[in-house]
């Protein structure tokens, strides 16, 4: 009787004046907050990484210039090839308090490409790029690694080519310049990138679950439920409910794979294909653009929460000379 009630209320939720059924959001789209937190993060990602170029375009044109000169009391000489005067037994060396201020400034630039790059993996969290348009996916993703490279790249080769440094200083420099660098790419690579189509097959496996796009979440874990009967969420935090948009903009980043339990724990009807759905968004997930996802299978159709039809093929639509005048 209780599950019974329950289909029901999902049913009546699902449909809107007139008896037709809910019509889905044509494509997940972020929250206005979280394109705003998005747009925060890149602001301030940006600032940091143009202080991160700007200290190591000190270090190239200001730091690695330094020079002192030993024996500048020398005896003045003429190059007979040349006609030029020279000091001999002069020597230029790099200064110590340079080689530190070196370090140091390394540092700093690792810390200031570091610290963009999480803030903009963040913002790719809350407005993904898609996919399907690989160069922007691919830039916006890995924008972090980018920056670094270009942040120590130039200033790590001109270290090696420093003919002022000892070879104790270069060495040195070179390897914490080179571990930094490494550092800093690897942590800027986003080795599971978000997009908007993962977002979308979550949200669309949602609707079709449930009958609307609303789902539970509570402040700690990763991941969004279809109820909030489930274990999971047991933990004495509030329960929050939203859309999968707003879920995202909370810090989860997924649909929980679970969802065929976590219906049965709640008394929700469950698709007999539940498993091709999780084969379908795991697929998604890691990055396949051709995979469909599964309409839910339903032992009874009147289990079917939504009825939503697949839209016409290409070849389907009318043609301007087909559609009838006004």
């Amino acid at each position: 009787m209780v599950e019974n009630e329950k289909k029901a209320a999902g049913r009546e939720q699902a449909v809107s004046n007139g008896g037709t059924a809910a019509e889905p959001p044509a494509n997940w789209t972020p929250t206005a907050e979280a394109k705003s937190k998005a747009t925060t993060f890149r602001w301030i990602a940006m600032v940091l990484w143009i202080l991160a170029i700007a200290g190591e375009a000190v270090g190239i044109f200001w730091l690695l210039r330094q020079r002192v000169f030993v024996g500048e009391d020398g005896t003045l000489v003429r190059d007979p090839d040349t006609g030029l005067i020279e000091e001999q037994g002069v020597t230029a060396t790099f200064p110590q308090w340079a080689f530190i201020t070196l370090l140091v400034l390394l540092v700093v630039i690792a810390a200031l490409a570091i610290t963009g790059s999480f803030l903009w993996k963040k913002a790719n969290r809350l407005d993904p790029a898609r996919k399907s348009d690989t160069v922007r996916f691919f830039v916006q993703n890995q924008l972090g690694a980018i920056i670094a490279i270009i942040a120590f790249v130039p200033l790590i080769i001109l270290i090696f080519l420093n003919k002022d440094m000892d070879k104790g200083q270069k060495t040195t420099a070179g390897i914490v310049g080179i571990v930094l660098a490494a550092l800093a790419v690897v942590l800027g690579i986003d080795f599971n990138p978000p997009s908007v189509e993962k977002y979308t097959a979550d949200q669309s496996t949602v609707i079709q679950l449930l009958g609307k796009d609303e789902v539970v979440w509570v402040d700690g874990g990763s991941v969004y439920h279809v109820c909030e009967e489930v274990s999971d969420i047991q933990t004495g935090s509030e329960k929050r409910t939203g859309t999968t948009a707003q879920a995202i903009e909370a810090g989860k980043t997924r649909l929980t794979l679970e969802f065929a339990s976590e219906l049965k724990t709640c008394g929700l009807a469950v698709p007999e294909n539940a498993a091709d759905i999780v084969t379908a968004l795991r697929a998604i997930r890691d990055g396949q653009t051709d995979t469909l996802l599964p309409a839910p299978v339903w032992a009874d159709p009147s289990d079917a929460p939504i009825d939503v039809e697949d839209a016409p093929a290409a070849d389907e639509l009318p043609s301007d000379e087909e559609t009838p005048a006004e």
